[in-house]
């Protein structure tokens, strides 16, 4: 089972050609995604990498990771990780490496919050961002990036405080296979559990019921790794990236 979620994960982060190459990052705009992910849990592991890698670098770097016990501790380089930059290296630079835990996300999850929750799939949700869209983003929002409307990746659930923005729950990636949640919550909001509210909201989304849902949070991303605790989410994977 656990297999099949590695893959899914894979399916719904990368878009991927005929040969399972990665031919691009699942996210708008796409972007070329990393040269090599790595991805393991107690079942097993699975690589993929990049289309411009060269057939006899991912064949030695699919070898040694055949060979590789189970690597699912985030915390803990799996053994073959070494020679697998080297010969990563042998072809170009190798530019950065970032770890990630892979939670599995349960459908229908709650979380207590005295927030109002917004979501894409009903009308006051879809009224309330044609008129954010109309009136122009607000500041804070434009301070974190957010350039208009079309930054409410679908489907989305927002958390308001007032009528203010305090959190963001949206669709990073999503694909028939499976969808990865995004969470952003404003700086003048943290630490009241809004991120935990619009994840449980998002999860619940029914335009999401009949695909494995992923939280994903890099491995020194504490803050994240909290929500996850906050939503009594264990680790069921571990991934490495090399770009």
């Amino acid at each position: 089972m656990s297999l099949d979620l590695l893959r899914a994960n894979v399916g719904s982060t990368f878009g991927l050609s005929s040969n399972g190459r990665i031919a691009f990052e699942n996210e708008p705009p796409p972007l070329p995604g990393p040269r090599l992910f790595l991805s393991g849990c107690r079942a097993g592991n699975q690589v993929v990498l990049r289309h411009d890698v060269s057939a006899a670098t991912a064949q030695a770097v699919e070898a040694l990771v055949a060979a590789e016990p189970p690597w699912f501790d985030a915390g803990a380089d799996p053994a073959c990780l070494d020679d697998v930059i080297a010969l990563m290296a042998r072809e170009a630079p190798v530019e950065s490496v970032s770890r990630s835990l892979i939670y599995r996300l349960p459908h229908g999850l709650t979380f207590p919050t005295d927030v109002k929750i917004l979501r894409s799939d009903t009308s006051e949700g879809l009224s309330w961002l044609a008129n954010l869209a109309q009136a122009g983003m607000p500041q804070h929002l434009l301070d974190a990036g957010f350039l208009g409307a079309g930054d409410f990746w679908t489907p989305w659930c927002v958390a308001l405080e007032g009528e203010t923005i305090a959190a963001m729950g949206f669709a990073a990636r999503i694909a028939a296979c499976g969808a990865d949640i995004g969470v952003y919550t404003f700086p003048q909001f943290r630490r009241r559990g809004l991120a935990a509210a619009v994840t449980a909201a998002w999860s619940s989304l029914p335009e999401l019921a009949d695909r494995p849902l992923f939280y994903t949070t890099l491995t020194t991303n504490l803050s994240s790794q909290r929500v996850a605790a906050r939503l009594g989410l264990p680790p069921f994977g571990a991934g490495v990236r090399v770009t």
